[in-house]
């Protein structure tokens, strides 16, 4: 029975998980809220980070410091970035990159300095976990979410994808904003405000680590229109879908 850590960006995604640990228990620590319990035969640790890269770091290394997990599971929404990521779509990190770090001219853009690289890469067993968990809750997709919602955010057929997801401490919430990192970072697919944080926490634990992102936005203009709306009637039956299945097959 493997000890296993989930991090949720957003309340909705964590309440959701909480209903499927019927033994959880809240421990206080860091100003934060960590539930202990058992899912699919796993005792598991399920907390929310809170958003931004700082928030994110700091709950992953409370929880390493007070749960030693074994694993590291990140579930979130995302902008999603390259032609044909899609709203609706799910995206899994191979591999995480700050893409508002720089310490230009000492180090290259982007690198992490004392690291070496610029790219934390995701266990790839977890990946290919996730990736499974992902396209099962995509093919739920109507028992998960009705008619009406999907017409409501054009979720037709949704796709799962893998490959960088680009973390930094802004909402990107503009064409131009967007189109810049497409030009910076052609390969990245999504983008979010935790992924890369948490990954590079795990790298210097040497905890196995993976993210999945549901894609909420094109990181465009419309970026924050129906935000909750998506996250209360989408992304979180998505969440609780993935981590019940990854954790099943795990």
């Amino acid at each position: 029975m493997a000890r296993i850590a989930v991090i949720s960006a957003v309340h909705e995604e964590l309440a959701e998980i909480l209903h499927l640990m019927p033994d959880e228990r809240k421990v206080q620590a860091a100003g934060r809220e960590f539930w202990q319990g058992h899912l699919q035969g796993h005792e598991v640790v399920a907390v929310l980070c809170g958003i931004g890269k700082v928030a994110a770091a700091t709950t992953a290394a409370v929880l390493h410091e007070r749960f030693a997990p074994q694993y590291l599971l990140f579930t979130g929404v995302a902008g999603g970035l390259a032609p044909g990521a899609e709203v609706g779509d799910v995206v899994v990190g191979t591999h995480y990159l700050q893409h508002d770090l720089s310490a230009a001219p000492l180090f290259p853009r982007w690198e992490v300095p004392g690291t070496a690289t610029s790219r934390f890469a995701a266990d790839a067993v977890l990946v290919q976990v996730l990736v499974e968990a992902a396209r099962d809750a995509v093919t739920w997709l109507p028992k998960l979410v009705s008619e009406q919602t999907r017409r409501a955010f054009g979720l037709h057929r949704p796709t799962v994808h893998q490959g960088l997801i680009i973390s930094g401490d802004r909402f990107i919430t503009s064409a131009s904003e967007s189109a810049a990192l497409r030009v910076d970072l052609p390969e990245a697919l999504a983008v979010d405000m935790e992924s890369a944080a948490v990954a590079q926490v795990c790298a210097d634990y040497g905890t196995p680590f993976a993210a999945v992102r549901t894609l909420s936005d094109r990181a465009d203009d419309e970026a924050h229109v129906d935000f909750q709306a998506f996250m209360h009637d989408v992304a979180r039956h998505y969440s609780a879908r993935i981590v019940r299945k990854a954790l099943n097959l795990l």
